[in-house]
């Protein structure tokens, strides 16, 4: 494995799918991303003082976390909320020819 290149999963929620669909295209095609998976979600929160509930789209972003604060950029710039999920997870183990691959889609 390179050892530059420190593998994680950021997690985003949005609020349609077109939007989780907008973002994860726009890594993708940008190569911050090898591969971003959506997957609804329901979700409960509290939100400027008021309970909320609400369908939300998780997008799961395989990444090199070297990489994050272009990623959380544009994320920013796509994303409706004020103030949306952008959490990096490292990977602390994997399969290395899927870490490879991630490594070869993301320049």
């Amino acid at each position: 494995m390179n050892e530059s290149v420190k593998y994680g999963v950021v997690l985003v929620t949005a609020s349609s799918v077109e939007e989780a669909e907008t973002i994860a295209n726009a890594l993708v095609e940008a190569k911050l991303a090898a591969c971003v998976s959506i997957m609804p979600i329901h979700s409960i929160y509290i939100w400027q003082g008021q309970k909320h509930k609400e369908q939300e789209w998780q997008l799961l972003i395989k990444t090199d976390l070297g990489k994050f604060p272009i990623v959380e950029a544009k994320i920013r710039e796509l994303h409706s909320y004020q103030v949306p999920e952008i959490i990096a997870l490292s990977v602390v183990a994997g399969s290395q020819p899927y870490l490879q691959w991630i490594s070869e889609q993301v320049g």
